[in-house]
């Protein structure tokens, strides 16, 4: 279900003739829906996104996705800075981890799904990415609990699948530190970031049971194969 509960004016043209080649997701990290949409559509806020995700699956379209919204802030994905230029926005509605982060409901998950693959359709998306992705040492959201495996077995968004080949690479350059950390920005991540930030948004994306072990900062091989598989399908697409 689409809604137009409430207009923003917190938006621009998009920048240096930029088409939007990235799905950023966020969680909206307050208290409550409505929180979250006063705050998006207030003009003092000087934030927005093109869309946000209700818990009932309900999506509320703020923005025009030939526009700039402003959500994504200081960031940087693959030499790119101005992520609001490349990027359509998504916000789900989750209190997030300061205000009790919880699952996210199956139907928010699937209404999510719907629309980035709507978004597809309209665009050329390379990358499907959350705001921790972007900005490591800042952002933790949309989280280990978003399901993002969900969303990459439906062809939205990228998921590892370490062949023996990533494995055997991964045993490699474990060691190397050089090569891990260009492995990294190969694939996107700021090479500028503090790498356990970086470690911890990857497993926050694409290895999110290292939170259950309390090694979400940790490098290991089996992050490092996870990340070679990445980076072959990046160069394969």
């Amino acid at each position: 279900m689409f809604l137009w509960k409430k207009k923003t004016l917190n938006y621009e043209e998009r920048k240096y003739g930029l088409e939007p080649y990235i799905i950023l997701l966020h969680y909206t990290g307050m208290k409550d829906a409505a929180s979250a949409l006063n705050r998006l559509t207030d003009p003092e806020s000087k934030v927005s996104a093109h869309y946000m995700v209700d818990e009932d699956g309900s999506v509320h379209t703020l923005v025009p996705e030939d526009m700039r919204a402003w959500h994504a802030g200081d960031s940087y994905w693959d030499r790119e800075r101005d992520i609001n230029s490349a990027s359509i926005g998504i916000e789900i509605v989750n209190p997030g981890h300061e205000w009790g982060y919880r699952e996210f409901p199956q139907v928010q998950t699937d209404a999510v799904l719907n629309l980035c693959r709507e978004i597809q359709e309209r665009h050329t998306i390379i990358h499907v990415l959350g705001h921790s992705d972007v900005a490591p040492e800042r952002k933790q959201d949309p989280g280990e609990l978003f399901d993002w495996h969900y969303l990459a077995r439906h062809n939205v968004g990228f998921w590892p699948y370490p062949s023996d080949d990533d494995i055997k690479e991964a045993e490699r350059i474990y060691n190397i530190d050089y090569e891990v950390q260009r492995l990294f920005v190969e694939f996107g991540y700021n090479p500028m970031a503090a790498f356990e930030d970086v470690i911890t948004a990857f497993h926050r994306h694409y290895f999110p049971s290292k939170f259950q072990t309390g090694e979400q900062g940790k490098l290991c091989k089996d992050t490092l194969a996870r990340l070679y598989s990445l980076v072959h399908q990046l160069r394969d697409r």
